[in-house]
């Protein structure tokens, strides 16, 4: 019954948020706040794979309206937690004595999140350790989901999206869904990146303790932080050190590494007491091949170099295009709004100009959907590098992106 309740409800959100698209992409307006609000308050109760996708859409802060990103970043900070009682029965699977190995366990978490959320603990050895706890069954939660999921991405033939495109955007949600379920896998990766950026005086990420991890349970040492998103009225000094440290993090992990963090919500970021960034959450890291990356930077070569043609090109490469007539005008226009960021000098992130920018080309972008489909293959790197790029605006980050992105360019497309 409870099973039949839940995809009533997802269907239900599906059938209006698709009603929504649809009538934006003939020319209509929506009530983009009142969706919101809906989409807020049923995955917030519903949690598992539904809100973690909404919470992907929320990083979508250039595609999205504002209204509708407002309210889905909610889910980020402000979703219910599940009753303890429940949690209790995961982590008394987990530990047969409980009270035998911790001598408390905080029954309110202080994060919750779409997969689980986070008890502060202290053991018996007196150590302050945090749990991350896996809802209750939602690993069968997810195939139910994506089930549903399936049936409603076929609203995306609405936006003339190919069947054989939607089917391949499943697979790569559905993959990068099924592999944040294993705890154990996280807490290696933890293991992973502690070794790997040790050099990073100015990064910090929690030790993992792998006598109390297990598939649904990750335990780490307690690292306090602030969050991310209140660092918008920090001092200055402090957000622009966090800032340069989340973009040198980033640039290794992709041009050294080959690897990126793809779950990039503000959440998943903070700062401790000393100006270092905190990373929380590598549930969901995932593989960049070099020939991947140097197609997506052979768009962003043409784009600064304000070529239409060689956009077309590159789009095609990356399987970004279809069809007749490239959109020359649009890629004109996306060139215009992208260039002030890479600009030689410090470029500010905060500067609303170029959002406003990208925010108004968001109509033309969903009126050339025949044309512009999103790569099946670079969707969720697409989506991350987004996600952080709005964690650096988040900070109001003064960095120097030409700089930066020439000798990346040159190296990768060498």
């Amino acid at each position: 019954m409870r099973e039949r309740g839940r995809t009533r409800r997802l269907l239900g959100l599906g059938t209006r948020t698709g009603g929504a698209v649809l009538k934006m992409r003939l020319g209509g307006q929506s009530d983009w706040r009142a969706l919101g609000e809906a989409l807020f308050e049923g995955l917030s109760e519903l949690k598992g794979p539904a809100m973690k996708l909404a919470q992907i859409m929320a990083q979508w802060d250039d595609l999205l309206p504002p209204e509708l990103v407002e309210e889905l970043a909610r889910l980020q900070r402000q979703a219910e937690p599940m009753p303890w009682t429940e949690i209790r029965r995961t982590l008394d699977a987990q530990y047969d004595d409980l009270d035998g190995v911790f001598a408390s366990v905080e029954p309110r978490p202080f994060a919750s999140a779409s997969m689980g959320q986070v008890h502060r603990a202290v053991t018996r050895e007196g150590d302050t350790v945090v749990l991350k706890v896996q809802y209750p069954g939602l690993d069968q939660v997810l195939e139910d989901d994506l089930v549903q999921l399936r049936r409603l991405m076929r609203l995306g033939r609405w936006l003339r999206v190919p069947q054989a495109r939607l089917d391949a955007l499943f697979e790569e949600l559905a993959a990068s869904l099924r592999g944040e379920l294993d705890y154990r896998a996280e807490a290696k990766a933890l293991v992973r990146y502690r070794a790997r950026y040790a050099h990073l005086a100015s990064l910090v990420i929690p030790e993992p303790l792998p006598a109390l991890c297990g598939p649904r349970v990750l335990a780490m040492r307690y690292v306090p932080g602030t969050p991310l998103r209140e660092l918008e009225t920090s001092d200055d000094a402090t957000r622009q050190r966090i800032a340069t440290t989340l973009a040198d993090w980033l640039t290794e992990e992709l041009f050294t590494f080959g690897e990126l963090h793809a779950d990039p919500h503000a959440g998943n970021f903070a700062a401790d007491d000393q100006g270092r960034l905190v990373i929380y959450d590598l549930g969901a890291v995932i593989p960049v091949p070099p020939e991947r990356l140097a197609a997506m930077l052979r768009l962003l070569e043409a784009t600064l170099a304000a070529d239409p043609m060689a956009m077309d090109s590159a789009m095609r490469a990356l399987g970004g295009r279809q069809g007749e007539g490239a959109p020359l005008a649009l890629y004109q226009e996306a060139a215009a709004a992208v260039a002030p960021l890479f600009a030689p000098g410090p470029r500010d992130f905060g500067d609303v100009r170029v959002h406003r920018r990208l925010r108004e080309l968001s109509p033309r972008v969903w009126a050339a959907m025949d044309r512009l489909q999103p790569p099946a293959e670079t969707l969720l790197l697409s989506r991350t590098l987004n996600g952080h790029y709005w964690n650096l605006v988040r900070l109001g980050a003064r960095l120097d992106m030409a700089a930066r992105a020439r000798p990346l360019m040159a190296r990768a497309l060498a």
